[in-house]
């Protein structure tokens, strides 16, 4: 009964009901602006640069082609959680494989994953993405495997540390003795152990994403200027700040409470997923 109120309690932490509230209401918001905000896209040059607030029909007010910037904003978000989900996904997948087998095989494999880790790490991420846009060109897709390409080392480094340590317990060493495969042992004994910290990691690499794409769009590394996205938006208000502040502001405050959102979250996950550190709060 104590476990149960104590699990209950959780649910009631700050961190987690703001941090559920904003990721909710963004998420929803995005996934429904084709019903919510069906013209994102439609150009009115009639209603160009209207302030915020003075026109109930754009409450956000609109942008230097008229369009309205609170659905460009909410049509714009698509794009960047496309971009922070499917990246991480694919850095989970990739990462967690080669931590799996550095750590359990050892040997060559360790050293050969770890040391290819630690050249990638050596390199700055903004040469990674230049030499690689340089190279292959920037695209939705190719923002996505950049950031697949740049992050996979985390997961590798934090899996491959827990795998050395779980080899070597009871439960693995009991499973190898009775003639268990290996693949059995990877797949039954030790990806349930390691969920827990790559959840966590995961929350908090995708609202960095978010913030790396919006970044990479910016500087025009990113995603097509075409495609409506934040930082895609921010570029095109940064030369309208003083005359038009908020086609800016607004995908910046999106970009933000979103971020703010997902590492909320993440804080909670590691919090309730880490007594230690919960309790040295």
């Amino acid at each position: 009964m104590a476990a149960k109120t104590s699990r209950l309690q959780r649910f009631h932490s700050l961190e987690f009901i703001l941090g559920a509230f904003l990721t909710v209401i963004i998420c929803g918001a995005v996934l429904l602006s084709d019903v919510l905000f069906p013209g994102a896209e439609k150009v009115n040059l009639l209603s160009r640069l209207v302030p915020p607030f003075s026109d109930m029909a754009h409450v956000f007010g609109t942008d230097p082609l008229g369009r309205d910037v609170l659905a460009r904003v909410v049509a714009g978000g698509k794009i960047s959680l496309l971009v922070g989900f499917t990246s991480v996904i694919g850095a989970v997948i990739f990462g967690v494989l080669m931590g799996l087998i550095a750590g359990y095989y050892r040997g060559f494999w360790d050293m050969l994953v770890m040391r290819f880790a630690d050249l990638q790490l050596a390199m700055p991420f903004i040469l990674l993405a230049i030499t690689f846009i340089a190279i292959v060109g920037g695209s939705l897709t190719n923002t996505i495997i950049l950031l697949i390409v740049s992050q996979w080392v985390q997961y590798a480094r934090v899996v491959r540390g827990s795998v050395l340590t779980l080899r070597e317990r009871e439960f693995i060493l009991s499973a190898r003795a009775i003639g268990v495969r290996d693949w059995r042992i990877i797949v039954q004994h030790l990806l349930p152990n390691l969920i827990g910290p790559v959840i966590v990691l995961m929350t908090l690499n995708v609202a960095n994403n978010i913030l790396l794409e919006s970044s990479l769009t910016f500087l025009g590394l990113g995603v097509d200027p075409t495609i409506p996205s934040w930082g895609g938006m921010l570029a095109d208000g940064r030369t309208y700040l003083q005359t038009a502040w908020w086609v800016s502001v607004f995908p910046g405050l999106a970009i933000l409470l979103t971020v703010l959102g997902l590492n909320l979250l993440g804080d909670w996950l590691r919090d309730s997923l880490d007594p230690t550190g919960r309790s040295s709060r």
